[in-house]
C-alpha cells in the first residue's frame, strides 16, 4: 500500500541516548523534486499571469517607454507637460532621495510607468470596443466589407489563453421590444389563429405593464455583474434541478471511430491519462492558445477553468461546483472497487508506461466489492435529495468521508469496464450500444458528478461521460481532440501494443478506498439504484454515419451545412409526427465574457412552408429549392442573432427570473418558459485545434457525442460533420413513448438528407 511504502521512507528508534533517526535518500530526493516541481510551477503561472494580465502589450514595451522618457532628461524635452517635474516635487521621503539627478529618474520611471499602464487600458478598450464589431458574421460567405478588413488588422499578436479575457464585451440586453416581437414570429408556424392571438394579447400585457420594470433590473444586473445570463443559467437551469442528472443533463463523446490504436485496455488508459494530465498542465499555465471563432474573433475561456479537480457536490435545493487546484490524484472503479492511483513521482507526472503499470494492477486485483461498495456511485445517477441526504447522514465522518472526500477531489474519475464497445460496421447496433454505455453504463460504474469520467473498455476503447453544469460541450471536445492526437501521433504505442517507456515496478501500488455502509445506507443507494436503471432502460438511442455526402457537397450548394441539416430535420420530424414542434438547437454566445450558450428556434414560417412544399406532389423542384434557400438564409439570419447576443430565450429566461425574484406575476413568461422541446439538437464541434489532417489521415476521426431525449415524448439529436464527407447522427428518445421510435426517425433523416440533395440539380449546383 502507498502508505506502508511511504512510512519505510522515515524511521525512528528510541534508544537510552535519545532518538536515531533514518532517512531514505529515495524519499528525500521525492520530496525535493516535489518541492522544485512547485516553484517551477508557481513561477511559469506568475510569468504567463503578467504577461495575460499586460496584455495586448508586453512586459517589454515597459521598458521601451522607460527608455524614452529617460532619454527625454538628456535632451532636455518634456513629453510630459510638466508631469514628471509635479513627481519630482512631491516625492516623498526627499531626505533619503536628496539628489536631483536622482528624484528625476524616479519621477521619469514612475511617468513612464502610468503612461504605459494608460495604454495598456486604452489598447484594451479599443480591443473590446472592435470585439464588440459583428458585422462581419453577416456578411454573405467570401465578401468581406471594408470595416471587416479594419477590424481585422488588429487581431496579429499570438496571445495566451487568457490574453483576451479583460477585452471581451459583454452581452448585451436586447431590447424588450425585439426579444418579443421575435418571439411571437417564432411560435407563428406553431399556433393556429386563436392561440396566436391569445399569446399576442399576453405578450402585449406584459409589455406594456411589467416588462419596463424587470428590463430595468436586468440592465443594471447587466452593468454589475461580467454577464448577465451564466450564473443563473447554471443556477437555475442545472444545479437546483432535483431530478437524476444522468440521461436528463449529462452528455458524452466518443472516442475514434475506426481506429483503435491499442487493444491492450491498460495501455490505452495509460497513454490517454498522460496526455491529459499533459492538457491540464497546459490549462493551469495559461499555455493554450485562446479558442477563436473562423480562426480570428477570440472566444471566452471560462468555462475551461473548471475542467479539472471539479465535482458536483449534492444539496438538499441546490448543488454547488467544487473546484480545487492541483489534485495529484485520480480515482478509478473496476468490478465495483474503487481505487486511488497518484499521477506524481518525484516532482513529475507518472508516464505513461507507469500508469499501465497501475491500471493493470487494478485490472489483476481480485479482491471484492466490499458491503454496499459495487453499487455506490448510483447515488449520483439517482435523484439528488436522496443523495444530499445520505451525503449527510452516513458520508460526512471517518472512513466513507475520507474515501468519499478522495473521489471528489480527485482529478478526474476514470473506470475500467469490463464490456467491449465501440463502433463495429459489422453490427448494426455498435453505436446504440456504445453510446447507451457512455451515457448511462450500468448506472452504478460511471462518478456522474464528476466534471467528467473518463471511460477505458476492454477491447482499448475509451469514451467520456461530462456532467454538464460547469461547460458546454465544445469545451471538453476541445481537451478531447487535443488527447486523441497526442495519444496518437505523439505517445504512440509499442509492437506488442503497450505504453512507450521503461517499467517502474517500484511505484507504490493503487490504494483501495475503505467503507462502512450500514444496512440503511445501502437500501438508499438500491433504491438510487432502481430509480436510475428505470431511465437508463427507457432510452431509445440509434447512431448512424450517413456518408452519402457531407460537407464538401453542401458547401457546393453555397449553402450551410448546419442550415441544410436543420432543414433536413423539419422534414424528417414532419414525416415522423404529421405536425410541427418546438425546436431547440444550441448556438454559442462565448464571444462575450463568460458566455455560454443561446437558443436557436429552428421551426421558423420558412421552414415550414419548405416542408409543406416538399410535401405537396403539385409543387416543382425549382419551387421547393427557392424556399429551401430562403428557409436556409433565414435559419443563417437566426444562428448569427443568436451568437451576437440577440436571442430569444436567455433574455426571455432571465426576465422570468427577476419577476420571481420580485414576486412579479407574468402568465405570458410563465407560459413561454413552460413550452416544450419535442425537438432537441446541437452540433458537436469537429477540427477545433487542427491538430490532424483527415484530409492525410481520414481514417482518425472521432464518432462525436450525444445527450439524452429532452421530452418524455420528443427526440434528443446531436450531429457532428465529420470532414468533407460524412455526417453522424446521435438520436435519443424514450421506450414508453407510443408516438416516437429512434431508429425509425434516423430513417426520415435519412430520405430528408436525400431528398434535399436531389433538388440541386447536377452538375451546375454542385
Amino acid at each position: 500500500m502507498a502508505e506502508a511504502h511511504q512510512a519505510v521512507g522515515f524511521q525512528f528508534t528510541v534508544r537510552p541516548d535519545g532518538v536515531d533517526f533514518k532517512l531514505s535518500q529515495e524519499v528525500i530526493k521525492n520530496i525535493y523534486l516535489s518541492g522544485v516541481t512547485a516553484w517551477k510551477k508557481k513561477a511559469i503561472q506568475f510569468k504567463n499571469g503578467v504577461l495575460a494580465g499586460v496584455y495586448p502589450a508586453s512586459p517589454s514595451s515597459w521598458l521601451i517607454v522607460v527608455i524614452a522618457m529617460m532619454s527625454s532628461l538628456y535632451i532636455h524635452i518634456d513629453p510630459s507637460l510638466g508631469m514628471m517635474d509635479a513627481i519630482k516635487e512631491n516625492l516623498p521621503y526627499r531626505s533619503v532621495i536628496p539628489q536631483i539627478p536622482t528624484r528625476a529618474v524616479l519621477s521619469a520611471i514612475l511617468f513612464a510607468t502610468g503612461l504605459w499602464l494608460f495604454l495598456i487600458y486604452l489598447l484594451r478598450y479599443t480591443l473590446k470596443a472592435l470585439l464588440s464589431y459583428h458585422g462581419w458574421i453577416f456578411e454573405s460567405h467570401g465578401k468581406m466589407s471594408t470595416s471587416t478588413k479594419v477590424w481585422l488588422m488588429f487581431s496579429g499578436r499570438r496571445p495566451l489563453l487568457y490574453s483576451f479575457q479583460a477585452s471581451l464585451p459583454r452581452l448585451p440586453v436586447p431590447s424588450v421590444d425585439d426579444t418579443i416581437h421575435r418571439y411571437l414570429e417564432s411560435v407563428r408556424p406553431l399556433l393556429d389563429n386563436e392561440q396566436y392571438n391569445k399569446m399576442e394579447l399576453l405578450a402585449s400585457d406584459f409589455k406594456e405593464n411589467k416588462a419596463a420594470q424587470l428590463q430595468r433590473c436586468l440592465i443594471l444586473k447587466s452593468w454589475w455583474a461580467t454577464n448577465y445570463v451564466s450564473d443563473w443559467w447554471e443556477e437555475y437551469i442545472y444545479l437546483r434541478g432535483r431530478s437524476p442528472i444522468m440521461v436528463n443533463s449529462n452528455f458524452y463523446i466518443m472516442d475514434l471511430l475506426y481506429v483503435t490504436p491499442t487493444h491492450r485496455q491498460a495501455a490505452r488508459a495509460g497513454n490517454v491519462v498522460h496526455a491529459m494530465l499533459q492538457y491540464r498542465r497546459k490549462l493551469e499555465r495559461g499555455e493554450l492558445a485562446p479558442l477563436r471563432a473562423l480562426g480570428t474573433v477570440p472566444m471566452c475561456s471560462t468555462q475551461m477553468e473548471r475542467m479539472f479537480n471539479t465535482t458536483r457536490i449534492p444539496g438538499i435545493e441546490t448543488d454547488f461546483v467544487q473546484h480545487l487546484t492541483d489534485r495529484k490524484h485520480l480515482v478509478v472503479f473496476h468490478k465495483g472497487r474503487f481505487f486511488q492511483v497518484w499521477l506524481y513521482t518525484g516532482g513529475r507526472h507518472l508516464l505513461p508506461s507507469e500508469l499501465e503499470t497501475q491500471f493493470q494492477r487494478i485490472l489483476n486485483d481480485t479482491s471484492e466489492p466490499q458491503p454496499g461498495e459495487l453499487k455506490l456511485a448510483a447515488l449520483t445517477a439517482g435523484y439528488r435529495i436522496p443523495w444530499a441526504q445520505a451525503r449527510i447522514k452516513y458520508f460526512s465522518q471517518g472512513i466513507n468521508k475520507v474515501s468519499l472526500d478522495a473521489i471528489e477531489s480527485a482529478a478526474f474519475f476514470l473506470t475500467l469496464d469490463d464490456e467491449p464497445q465501440g463502433y463495429d460496421p459489422a453490427k448494426s447496433n455498435s453505436l446504440d450500444s456504445y453510446a447507451k454505455s457512455l451515457l448511462h453504463g450500468k448506472c452504478y460504474d460511471r462518478w456522474f458528478d464528476k466534471s467528467f469520467t473518463l471511460i477505458s473498455y476492454p477491447n482499448g476503447k475509451m469514451g467520456v461521460n461530462v456532467e454538464h453544469s460547469w461547460a458546454d460541450a465544445p469545451i471538453v471536445g476541445h481537451m478531447w481532440e487535443y488527447i486523441l492526437a497526442t495519444d496518437c501521433f505523439h505517445l504512440g504505442y509499442t509492437e506488442e501494443g503497450h505504453c512507450k517507456g521503461d517499467v517502474n515496478k517500484n511505484l507504490p501500488h493503487p490504494t483501495r478506498l475503505q467503507w462502512q455502509i450500514p444496512n440503511e445506507c445501502q437500501n438508499v443507494i438500491e433504491t438510487s439504484y432502481l430509480s436510475a436503471k428505470q431511465i437508463a432502460d427507457d432510452v431509445d438511442f440509434h447512431g448512424y454515419l450517413f456518408a452519402e455526402f457531407g460537407k464538401g457537397l453542401i458547401k457546393k450548394c453555397r449553402t450551410s451545412p448546419d442550415a441544410f441539416i436543420q432543414l433536413a430535420l423539419q422534414l424528417a420530424q414532419f414525416r415522423d409526427q404529421r405536425v410541427f414542434c418546438l425546436t431547440y438547437e444550441s448556438s454559442m454566445t462565448r464571444m462575450f465574457r463568460d458566455g455560454r450558450t443561446e437558443t436557436v428556434r429552428s421551426c421558423t414560417s420558412e421552414a415550414v412552408a419548405f416542408v409543406r412544399a416538399m410535401e405537396d406532389a403539385g409543387a416543382t423542384n425549382a419551387q421547393r429549392l427557392a424556399l429551401f434557400r430562403k428557409a436556409a438564409e433565414k435559419h443563417q439570419n437566426m444562428y448569427r442573432l443568436a451568437m451576437t447576443g440577440s436571442g430569444i430565450d436567455r433574455h426571455l429566461f432571465c426576465l422570468y427570473i427577476v419577476s420571481k425574484y420580485l414576486g412579479v406575476d407574468s402568465p405570458f413568461l410563465t407560459k413561454v418558459l413552460s413550452e416544450p422541446w419535442k425537438l432537441s439538437t446541437s452540433q458537436t464541434p469537429q477540427q477545433q485545434l487542427n491538430l490532424v489532417d483527415i484530409n492525410k489521415f481520414p481514417k482518425y476521426v472521432g464518432g462525436g457525442g450525444g445527450f439524452g431525449p429532452v421530452a418524455d415524448d420528443g427526440y434528443g439529436v446531436s450531429y457532428i460533420i465529420v470532414g468533407e464527407n460524412l455526417i453522424t447522427f446521435h438520436i435519443s428518445s424514450k421506450f414508453s413513448s407510443p408516438d416516437t421510435d429512434s431508429y425509425r426517425f434516423g430513417q426520415h433523416i435519412r430520405k430528408a438528407m436525400l431528398d434535399i440533395q436531389a433538388l440541386f440539380k447536377a452538375p451546375k449546383a454542385f
